[in-house]
C-alpha cells in the first residue's frame, strides 16, 4: 500500500512524500520538487541501443518527468505499427480502467484485449535507469541493436530504428492531410 502526501508551498510548487509499506516493513522517500499539475510527459524522439542483456536506458529528458510523477514501476506491452508501448503504472491503471469498460462479448474486443494485455510485462528502471525489454516483445517489434524511443504525450514508444525510419518517411507527406482530418485548432 502506498500513501503519497504533498506539502504545498509557495507558487504552486510541492514536494512529494511517497510511503511504500512493503510485507514487513515501510520506506520514505521524497521526490522531486515540481509543480502542481506540471507536464508530467513523455516528448521527442531519441536514438538509442538495446545492450545484450536486452536493456534500454530511459533517455534523460524522460528521466525529469519520470522524477517529477514518482514514477517507480512501467509496463511494456506490444504496441500497434509494430512498436512497443510503455506506460507508467498509474497511465496503465488508466488504460486497464478504459478497457475494462468494453464489452467482453465483441470478438474485436476480446481479441485486442488478449494480445495488449498477454504481452505487457512490469519494467522497474534500474540505478542506471536501464529498463529490460523482454525477449517476446523485442521479437514481436522486431527490435535490433539500434532502437528509437519516441515520447507519445502519455506514454513512451519502443521502436526499431529502421522500422522508424520507414514509418516516419511514409507519414510524414500525409501529416498535414491527417491534421486536416482529424483536427479543429
Amino acid at each position: 500500500m502506498r500513501a503519497r502526501h504533498a506539502v504545498p508551498l509557495r507558487c504552486e510548487i510541492v514536494r512529494v512524500l511517497v510511503v511504500d509499506f512493503g510485507p514487513f516493513f515501510g520506506y520514505t522517500r521524497w521526490c522531486k520538487w515540481s509543480k502542481v499539475g506540471g507536464s508530467g510527459m513523455f516528448y521527442g524522439e531519441y536514438e538509442h541501443i538495446l545492450d545484450k542483456k536486452n536493456r534500454l536506458i530511459i533517455p534523460a529528458r524522460f528521466r525529469d518527468a519520470v522524477e517529477e510523477l514518482c514514477i517507480e514501476k512501467f509496463y511494456i506491452t506490444r504496441g500497434l505499427d509494430k512498436c512497443l508501448f510503455m506506460f507508467a503504472e498509474t497511465e496503465w491503471k488508466l488504460q486497464e480502467n478504459k478497457f475494462k469498460s468494453m464489452s467482453f462479448t465483441k470478438k474485436e474486443v476480446r481479441k485486442f484485449k488478449r494480445m495488449f494485455f498477454s504481452g505487457a510485462s512490469e519494467a522497474v528502471p534500474d540505478k542506471q535507469w536501464r529498463v529490460l525489454v523482454p525477449d517476446y516483445l523485442r521479437q514481436y517489434a522486431g527490435l535490433a541493436k539500434e532502437i528509437m524511443i519516441i515520447g507519445v504525450s502519455n506514454r513512451i514508444e519502443i521502436w526499431d530504428k529502421d522500422v522508424w525510419e520507414n514509418f516516419y518517411k511514409s507519414s510524414k507527406e500525409s501529416y498535414e492531410d491527417i491534421a486536416e482530418n482529424l483536427l479543429d485548432f
